[in-house]
């Protein structure tokens, strides 16, 4: 009964872990293209109390997931690529950091078309461990 309720937890946590990483990037294609100085303030206002919330929704994500991985010995070639994704993951959002203060400096050298390709990074890295964990295709 306890594994299930990890699970839920850890599946809650990194919904909202992702439903942050999906939205600050959007924030920075905005922030890219402002060039008013209020309007600039705001949304890095609001891309710090976002990033450091994403932050702290992704601990205990990773977490539980430890958890599950390490305390019910769940394995397989799946988990392996898994746990490479959610490598990329925590690297996309220490990226995610550096551009924020990067931003802070008035030093982003990135337009806001690289930003909305740069979006699209964690959508593919979702379906990919969703895939990985539903389907367990090796």
């Amino acid at each position: 009964m306890a594994y299930l309720w990890i699970k839920a937890f850890h599946i809650i946590f990194i919904a909202s872990w992702f439903a942050g990483l999906f939205y600050l990037p959007r924030i920075y294609v905005n922030l890219a293209q402002e060039t008013n100085p209020a309007a600039l303030e705001r949304l890095l206002g609001m891309a710090r109390r976002l990033f450091r919330f994403t932050t702290m929704l992704a601990l205990p994500a990773l977490l539980l997931g430890l958890w599950l991985w390490l305390g019910y010995g769940i394995r397989g070639g799946w988990l392996h690529a898994k746990l490479a994704l959610v490598i990329l993951v925590i690297g996309y959002h220490h990226a995610c950091g550096s551009l924020l203060k990067k931003f802070e400096r008035g030093v982003n050298t990135r337009s806001h078309k690289w930003f909305r390709v740069f979006n699209e990074v964690p959508v593919l890295l979702l379906i990919a461990i969703v895939i990985l964990v539903v389907v367990k295709p090796f």
